[in-house]
């Protein structure tokens, strides 16, 4: 399991301090509720944000036993993929969308980026939900009210998590450059060509970590949770990890901070940014260092941390693949396993901001937002 870092999941202290008043509840959208400042109520008991969201959902684990069926949480799982240029997690859910029964026309349409004309009901609501927070890191209330009532209210905040876990899956994948496996065929058409900086038995960056007692590997059935051959994908970049503990101790929190506002400035992410940018002065990360951050300013000035951090995320979020330079920088700077851990901060606030914009969290009444939206 991944670990969690950050405060995207609930407020801060600044945001139980000052209550609603009328005028903050009146500037909301129409569709955001006054309670739990999105587009949902405020569950009793729960959290605000992101955790609070997900407590809308089914509760069952959602890419094997969704009411919606395999075919349609495969394809939420491509379309995120797609739009991140993912070729591994495509690849490999192609297969799987095409063996629970996705029509193959509909997987084109999300491969070549075509007008959904033709894509039943369901299919063109969860691919154009895609499209809309991936491309715009919003999701409009029009096609928020078509979604919603396409799918009922459960379902979506499903579809929506999915679409965040696989973002943050392509987010991992992507950083570490994982390749398909030798006789794997790629599926997915990108506009770069990946780097050569792999080892040829993991092929990604990471070396070859066998799960003790794993015989080599052998190619996995369709259906089953192993899709992914040994020594590959997500679960083979979940070896190379350490802690919480071990990261703030090797690289400080205020680093660890820094990841997570850069990853919030590439994603526009109004709350994140706000929320984790005041806690991030508190651990004393400089405020002109958070402003090359929220500026995009270049980050020559900044110390070999810094900015190697800086130009790792924004090549990462930026044009979803990391020159082998930028990688061997950071590497070198930050060691292996320190890497991947802040390659996983990043990864889970990736995520944690698909389901923000999709249900369009606002801040605590009062608090004035710190990042400028474009």
């Amino acid at each position: 399991m991944a670990m969690r870092y950050g405060r995207t999941l609930c407020f801060l202290t600044v945001a139980v301090l000052l209550p609603l008043t009328a005028a903050a509840q009146n500037a909301l959208p129409g569709d955001v509720q006054a309670d739990s400042r999105n587009r949902l109520p405020l569950v009793p008991g729960a959290t605000h944000g992101v955790a609070g969201i997900r407590q809308h959902g089914s509760g069952v684990n959602v890419r094997w036993q969704s009411a919606l069926g395999r075919a349609l949480t495969e394809l939420a799982i491509l379309t995120a993929a797609r739009d991140h240029d993912q070729p591994y997690e495509w690849s490999l859910h192609e297969m799987e969308a095409v063996a629970v029964g996705l029509d193959p026309a509909v997987i084109d349409l999300v491969r070549h980026r075509r007008p959904l004309t033709g894509a039943g009901e369901k299919e063109a609501i969860v691919i154009e939900s895609g499209r809309e927070i991936f491309k715009t890191h919003t999701l409009s209330s029009g096609t928020y009210a078509r979604a919603l009532k396409i799918l009922g209210k459960s379902n979506l905040v499903d579809i929506v998590d999915l679409m965040a876990n696989y973002t943050a899956t392509a987010t991992r994948l992507t950083a570490v450059n994982q390749q398909m496996p030798p006789g794997w065929k790629q599926f997915l058409p990108l506009p770069f060509t990946p780097p050569n900086d792999i080892h040829p038995d993991s092929m990604s960056r990471l070396p070859l970590v066998r799960a003790q007692g794993t015989a080599p590997a052998a190619t996995p059935s369709l259906y089953s949770r192993n899709l992914a051959p040994e020594g590959t994908g997500p679960g083979h970049i979940g070896r190379h990890r350490g802690s919480l503990k071990s990261l703030e101790a090797n690289v400080g929190r205020r680093i660890i901070d820094l990841a997570i506002l850069l990853t919030a400035r590439e994603h526009d992410a109004q709350y994140d940014w706000t929320i984790n940018e005041l806690a991030a002065i508190k651990n004393g990360l400089e405020p002109a260092v958070i402003d090359v951050a929220r500026r995009r300013r270049p980050a020559t000035g900044l110390g070999d941390k810094e900015r190697a951090l800086a130009d790792f995320a924004r090549e990462l979020f930026g044009t979803h693949t990391v020159g082998a330079q930028t990688y061997a920088r950071a590497l070198k700077i930050f060691g292996e396993t320190n890497l991947v851990d802040l390659i996983d901060v990043m990864a889970q606030h990736a995520g944690d901001e698909v389901i923000l914009a999709a249900f369009d969290q606002h801040l605590p009444a009062g608090q004035k937002p710190l990042l400028p939206i474009p």
